[in-house]
C-alpha cells in the first residue's frame, strides 16, 4: 500500500503523524486481523498517538466517500483496510469520549451491533467515570448516550459520587444515581442522593 496513493487529505494527514506513530501503525498492519489487541511494547501510546490515529481515521473515512475512490474498488479496499487498523488500535487504546463517540458513531452508520456490543464492554473496563459522563454530554445522537448512561449506572456509587460536584456533570451523575436507586434498587445510591440533593424533586415519591 503507497499512502501517496490514498488521497492528498490521507496524505497531509499521514506526513504529519510523528515517526514513532507511523511505525505503530504499520506493526498493526502486518498484524493485521481480529488478533490485534495492542500495539508492541516498544511504542508507547499517549494522548497525541490518540489524537493522531483519530485524525487520521477522519482523513481516510472522508476520502472513501469520493467519487474517484467510491469508482476505484483496489484503492477504496486499501483505505478500508488502513481505516479498519486505525479502529483496532483506538479500540484497543482510547480512553477518550471523542474517539468512543467517533467509533460508536461509525459502527451505527455501518448497522454494525456486535462491534457497538465490543466498544460498550471497554467503555466499561477503560473509561473513568468523568470520560463516560462527557461521552454523554458531547454526543448529539440518543443510542450513545444511552449506552454511556447505562454504563454509568453500573460503577460503584463512589465512582459516581464525584460527579455530583462538578458543575459540568452534576446532572449526569445524578440521573445515573438515580437510575441506581430506582431501577437497580440501590440504597447507596439513595442515600447519596438524599445526602446532596436533601431538598430536591430527585427523589420523588
Amino acid at each position: 500500500m503507497l499512502i501517496k496513493d490514498l488521497g492528498p487529505a490521507v496524505v497531509s494527514v499521514w506526513d504529519g503523524l510523528r515517526p514513532i506513530t507511523k511505525k505503530m501503525l504499520a506493526g498493526a498492519m502486518r498484524s493485521g486481523g481480529a488478533n490485534f489487541t495492542s500495539p508492541s511494547q516498544k511504542f508507547s501510546y499517549d494522548a497525541h498517538a490518540d489524537w493522531e490515529v483519530s485524525r487520521l481515521l477522519t482523513a481516510l473515512d472522508e476520502q472513501s466517500k469520493t467519487a474517484a475512490v467510491k469508482k476505484d474498488s483496489e484503492k477504496l479496499g486499501e483505505i478500508a483496510e488502513l481505516a479498519e487498523t486505525c479502529v483496532r488500535v483506538l479500540e484497543a487504546q482510547s480512553g477518550s469520549a471523542e474517539v468512543f463517540i467517533q467509533l460508536a458513531e461509525r459502527a451505527l452508520k455501518k448497522h454494525d451491533y456486535n462491534k457497538l456490543d465490543k466498544l460498550s464492554d471497554r467503555l466499561f473496563e477503560r473509561f473513568s467515570a468523568a470520560e463516560i459522563a462527557e461521552i454523554v454530554r458531547q454526543t448529539e445522537m440518543p443510542q450513545i448516550r444511552a449506552i454511556a448512561y447505562e454504563t454509568l449506572s453500573m460503577l460503584p456509587v463512589q465512582t459516581l459520587v464525584p460527579l455530583l460536584e462538578d458543575p459540568l456533570y452534576s446532572d449526569i451523575g445524578a440521573s445515573s444515581l438515580e437510575q441506581k436507586a430506582y431501577e437497580y434498587e440501590s440504597e447507596e445510591a439513595r442515600d447519596a442522593l438524599e445526602h446532596y440533593f436533601p431538598d430536591s424533586e430527585l427523589m420523588g415519591e
